[in-house]
């Protein structure tokens, strides 16, 4: 393994969390007066944390969202995980292996603590990730793009950003992590390639990512 540290995005690349987070994202923006496919949230909110919810729609509308959106939000979409959420096929191999190789990884996501804990629990990830290997955006100022996070992963972790490889399927997350000074794998899943631009590499399932990490 030539990297010291793996460092995972969750939603989408952890948890299948995508398709439900931005139905419901859409939907509850539509409710609100300010009309929102499932396409337009993808675009515009997949792999950030949800102060830029809040700030597009201020950009655009120069509207403010209701003060108790992100409650009613997180609401709807752990309501929808408990019914919905599996981990993303073959990640429990990935880590399975990466433990065998005793590499170190961790996680993080532009979700806050609870999000991640919700859908760990959910999926059985919560046995692969304690809570000293699990960073949110709520742990820094700026979440991604800003490499904040990744950075702060990293020390937390003590490994030096350059011997880091990052695995991610947001165009925010792979600017965040090349922001970083990080190598980074784009998960295609949901995103082409051509949308994660940057990346060292690609893979479309997750049987393919160790052999991009040896």
């Amino acid at each position: 393994m030539r990297y010291d540290l793996v460092i995972f995005d969750n939603d989408g690349v952890l948890v299948d969390s995508e398709p439900i987070s931005n139905t419901i994202l859409a939907g509850y923006l539509t409710e609100l007066g300010h009309p929102t496919s499932y396409e337009d949230s993808l675009r515009d909110y997949m792999g950030a944390a949800v102060h830029r919810i809040h700030d597009l729609v201020m950009e655009r509308t120069g509207n403010r969202l209701p003060d108790d959106f992100d409650e009613t939000l997180h609401a709807r979409v752990f309501a929808a995980f408990e019914r919905e959420l599996a981990a993303v096929d073959g990640v429990t191999e990935v880590l399975g292996k990466l433990v065998a190789d005793s590499v170190p990884y961790c996680v993080a996501s532009s979700g806050s603590h609870e999000r991640i804990r919700v859908g760990h629990r959910k999926t059985g990830l919560d046995l692969w990730f304690q809570d000293g290997v699990v960073f949110s955006a709520q742990d820094v100022g700026r979440g991604k793009p800003a490499p904040d996070l990744f950075l702060h992963a990293a020390q937390r972790m003590g490994v030096a950003p350059e011997r880091c490889v990052v695995v991610e399927d947001s165009p925010l997350g792979v600017q965040a992590a090349l922001a970083a000074g990080m190598e980074v794998y784009g998960f295609t899943a949901m995103t082409s390639a051509e949308k994660l631009g940057g990346a060292k590499g690609y893979f479309g399932t997750m049987a393919e990512l160790p052999a991009l990490l040896a």
